[in-house]
């Protein structure tokens, strides 16, 4: 018999087409699908449905993190004043020494984060397999079912090390044809493409500057046979800007659209310098963006066009990012952060509140290709949700619950449900125990850090 789980008595942010709010609402929950939506009480549904009293709570969808570097969660706090090329290369040699088990206690420590601030859904970008560093994207694909979260690994990889012009090492990088086979080995193994999916697999090379074109366009032809999405950093900094005008003679933007890497089965991390033909090339093609606002502001990388991509119709999502460049690692401040730079570059007409929540929520779905399974509020959709606790002194006195979640402090979690599974409740991920995790990370970061000397 399917559990049924009923929220009752909160505020309703749908973020549906609509964009329907209920002041007083509740969400009935049936096995993992949206059951029922609708304004005042709910319908009788007997006493085996289990009641969650939502007094005081905004229920949205859960938050969506479209770009993450799990593994950097024990490496946080390390070249803090660096600029992106000077930080790479700073961490490159600490990052060598990674193996299964420290990415294992990482992505658990940076998973159960982002369950505790309101994520359900993340994908993740693994790019560095030292050669005897075991199976890292196994690990942590185990840590995201333990922690409980809908999860979208990336299987990435370098193939242009520094003697070749790359910036990475040359013992970080792989062979193209083992990258490949490794590649398709992952897709073979764990993607699933049912729209219940609690996994699949995309292919990520890791960078214009460290990765060869012929692995580019190789990883783009093997994505699209298999059926899976694209991912890799675009237009991060003006130090990749000026690497690809010098190695490519043309923006990172254009050379990727050379290498058949512009469509709406890829997604693109920070698209922060993009000039007009760039912005209106990943419109047509309905490319994404996963926009990463507190790592381009911790590493000085500029403010994306966000405005301006979202009004031409570009799928738009946010990211936390990696830790070692944005050390919260906390999904509910990417909206925030992404309005208020918004606002910072364009005037305060430039983002909305509620377009804030979109992007947290329903654009990480589209740029995830979900839209159909999360993202909203819909009856038939998959059971993701956040119930946020807004009757905090922080968030007294604030009547508008959307602008208290945005705008104001980030707020604790009622409850966290994923796939109609509990992960969180009252602050406290219910899945894994925090302290001991908090514990490991510590211990595996001191490991790290002695190895790399």
């Amino acid at each position: 018999m399917e559990q049924v789980t009923v929220i009752a008595d909160c505020a309703v942010a749908t973020v549906d087409a609509q964009g329907t709010e209920y002041a007083r609402g509740y969400v009935v929950v049936r096995g993992n699908r949206i059951d029922a939506v609708g304004a005042g009480d709910p319908p009788d549904l007997g006493a085996d449905a289990r009641r969650v009293d939502g007094r005081g709570c905004l229920l949205t969808p859960g938050l969506v993190n479209t770009h993450q570097h799990l593994y950097q969660w024990i490496t946080r706090g390390l070249a803090t004043d660096h600029t992106l090329f000077e930080w790479l290369t700073t961490l490159y040699p600490v990052w060598a020494g990674i193996d299964e088990d420290g990415v294992r206690v990482a992505a658990t420590g940076a998973l159960a984060t982002l369950a505790r601030t309101g994520c359900t859904t993340t994908t993740d970008h693994h790019y560095v397999f030292p050669r005897d560093g075991g199976d890292p994207l196994a690990a942590e694909i185990t840590a995201a079912a333990r922690v409980g979260l809908r999860f979208h690994p990336c299987r990435g990889s370098m193939d242009l090390g520094a003697s070749a012009g790359g910036l990475p090492p040359d013992h970080l990088v792989e062979r193209l044809d083992d990258i490949l086979a490794a590649s398709a080995e992952a897709v073979a193994r764990w993607h699933d493409p049912s729209p219940d999916a609690m996994l699949r697999i995309a292919l990520a090379p890791c960078s214009p500057f460290s990765v060869t074109p012929d692995l580019l366009r190789e990883s783009a032809a093997l994505a699209r046979e298999l059926g899976v999405r694209l991912h890799t950093h675009l237009a991060e900094t003006i130090d990749e800007q000026d690497y690809c005008l010098a190695t490519f003679g043309c923006t990172p933007a254009r050379y990727l659209q050379r290498l058949d890497w512009f469509g709406p089965d890829v997604w693109y991390a920070h698209a922060v310098h993009l000039d007009d033909d760039a912005l209106a090339a990943l419109a047509e093609t309905g490319t994404g963006v996963a926009h990463c606002p507190t790592s381009n502001a911790r590493l000085g990388a500029g403010i994306a066009r966000v405005a301006d991509l979202v009004r031409a119709g570009v799928a738009v999502g946010l990211g936390v990012d990696g830790a070692a460049s944005n050390e919260a690692g906390s999904m509910i401040e990417e909206p925030r952060h992404a309005l208020l730079w918004a606002r910072n570059r364009g005037g305060p007409h430039a983002m909305t509140v509620r377009t804030a929540l979109e992007l947290a929520t329903m654009g990480g779905a589209r740029v995830l290709g979900r839209a159909a399974d999360i993202g909203s509020i819909e009856v038939g959709k998959l059971a993701d949700l956040a119930l946020w606790r807004l009757d905090t002194a922080a968030h007294a006195g604030i009547a508008d619950p959307v602008t208290a979640l945005v705008l104001g402090s980030p707020p604790p979690l009622a409850a966290l449900l994923v796939n109609g599974r509990e992960v969180v409740r009252d602050g406290e991920v219910r899945t894994v125990d925090t302290d001991v995790v908090a514990a490991e990370v510590a211990r595996a970061q001191a490991k790290l850090l002695a190895k790399a000397g």
